[in-house]
């Protein structure tokens, strides 16, 4: 019979029903030993760290290539027994609920030692897990004794980061954008769009309110479409790799030939899409709106405008985001908020769009997926 029977560590779910951990907050639970006979341990810890990585290869001819990244946001480390005296401050010995030092050797049963960590008031990305790279924060549990393999367990908490769109004038900007096209070989004249949107930052499960005015001076009726799609980059050693998704696609109603239309369309993000990542250099998870016209026999123009989706925030008393605000133009953001939650708000919101260093602006209209 194996000495050591388990080792389990676990977490007091957070005050919200996403269960979402945000900076400042605090994660407690505890780690629990159970042995079938009495032994002595060299050390037991609870770690809690942050971090970011990405990993993917590439088969260039004979030779395969790896590219790796890794960025560490925070690494905690408590131990219940034993521990290195390096005055190390991201290392701390406990004591049990009288003020006393955990025996290093432990009775035959089920033994409870308890811990908590504050989450650190730093600007950290939201957990995330893409196709080869990952945002992971992490509670790991480690039991070491002498002449016998450790004997390990960890369990993952879900980050979101704080999210104020108040603090950051870009994700309150209106978007204009217009274009035409002349037809040809099956079709003639030309068709215009001018396309508005109100802002730029929206939360989950808000409404996404698109106003256009479309010209159409063509032979045949255009149908207005509408499709938000996902790009995750991920970077690593002077490489990029690149994914990208339709979300999802909506249609509008037939515009006839030689008319114009105004033409308003509510596109309501989903609650449970992924918050944007633009604050983590190793990858990035971003959004955005192509409007396009359906053109039978000719190649559809289209406009595409870049969003950022912020997490749900987790603020007592706050209303649930309107569908859309009533007109163009910006509403009080205090009606811009979903239902309620937890924990405040402080943090900075993620960087404008096109001012990071570590890749290009991404607005190119010549290909589908800029």
């Amino acid at each position: 019979m194996l000495t050591v029977k388990s080792l389990t560590v676990n977490y007091n779910p957070a005050a919200n029903e996403e269960n979402t951990f945000t900076s400042g907050d605090c994660v407690s639970g505890e780690v629990t030993l159970e042995v079938t006979k009495e032994c002595k341990i060299d050390s037991l810890l609870i770690q809690f760290k942050g971090k970011a990585e990405v990993l993917w290869s590439e088969r260039h001819g004979q030779t395969t290539v790896v590219y790796h990244s890794k960025d560490k946001y925070f690494s905690i480390k408590h131990y219940f027994v034993g521990g290195k005296d390096n005055g190390d401050d991201n290392e701390t010995l406990l004591t049990n609920h009288i003020g006393k030092t955990y025996s290093n050797v432990v009775a035959p049963g089920c033994h409870v030692y308890p811990f908590t960590f504050q989450i650190p008031f730093q600007d950290m990305p939201s957990s995330f897990k893409g196709s080869v790279g990952k945002v992971l924060y992490s509670l790991n549990t480690k039991l070491s004794r002498s002449m016998r393999a450790p004997t390990t367990d960890s369990t993952k908490i879900n980050y979101v980061t704080n999210a104020d769109l108040t603090s950051d004038p870009e994700l309150m900007q209106p978007q204009h954008e217009c274009k035409d096209k002349k037809m040809k070989y099956f079709n003639s004249g030309t068709v215009a769009m001018d396309v508005n949107l109100e802002k730029t930052g929206f939360f989950q499960g808000e409404g996404l309110k698109v106003m256009a005015c479309i010209q159409n001076n063509s032979s045949r009726e255009i149908k207005p479409k509408y499709c938000v799609y996902r790009k995750h980059s991920f970077f690593a050693q002077g490489k990029r790799r690149v994914s990208t998704k339709d979300l999802f696609k909506e249609v509008g109603e037939p515009i006839p030939p030689s008319s114009k239309q105004n033409v308003t369309r509510v596109l309501t993000i989903p609650l449970d899409v992924e918050p944007s990542i633009l604050n983590c250099s190793i990858l990035k998870a971003e959004y955005r709106l192509r409007v396009y016209l359906d053109v039978k026999y000719a190649s559809d123009p289209e406009i595409k405008f870049p969003i950022v989706i912020l997490p749900v925030p987790k603020v007592p008393g706050m209303e649930a985001p309107p569908l859309a605000a009533s007109g163009f133009g910006f509403e009080p953001f205090g009606n811009a908020y979903p239902p309620p939650a937890a924990a405040a708000l402080t943090s900075d919101p993620p960087p404008a769009y096109g001012t990071s260093g570590t890749y290009p602006f991404l607005m190119d209209y010549n290909n589908k997926y800029s």
